[in-house]
């Protein structure tokens, strides 16, 4: 069985790495993403990128490298909501360390693989 994961959506680029920061810190987790949700319409409309940070580790490292994490952005922008999966499936754990940061380069994943 894989170790646990642990995801904290928030609002902001700066408060998600303010959160990645944090959560290593405070606990033996390992940041296996940090991604982003961009609306299609967002550059018509004021909305704040949502970010999603990732991290990996035994169930009790997670569990207080989220709570480190949700910590730090409260002071930043706020959360959104945080999850811990205690024994992610493999196909969980794919799911979890695909990010969508940067796919807007040239060569690197289409945003829709």
């Amino acid at each position: 069985m894989n170790d646990a994961i642990g995801i904290v959506e928030m609002f902001g680029f700066v408060t998600a790495i303010t959160a990645a920061d944090a959560a290593a810190k405070a606990a033996d987790v390992k940041i296996i993403a940090i991604d982003s949700n961009k609306p299609a319409n967002a550059d018509s409309v004021e909305v704040p990128l949502i970010m999603a940070v990732k991290m990996q580790g035994d169930v009790s490292a997670v569990k207080a490298g989220v709570e480190a994490a949700v910590k730090a952005a409260n002071t930043v922008s706020g959360v959104i909501c945080d999850h811990v999966i205690s024994g992610p499936t493999d196909d969980t754990l794919k799911m979890a360390e695909r990010i969508s940061v940067g796919r807007d380069r040239v060569g690197h994943i289409p945003m829709n693989a």
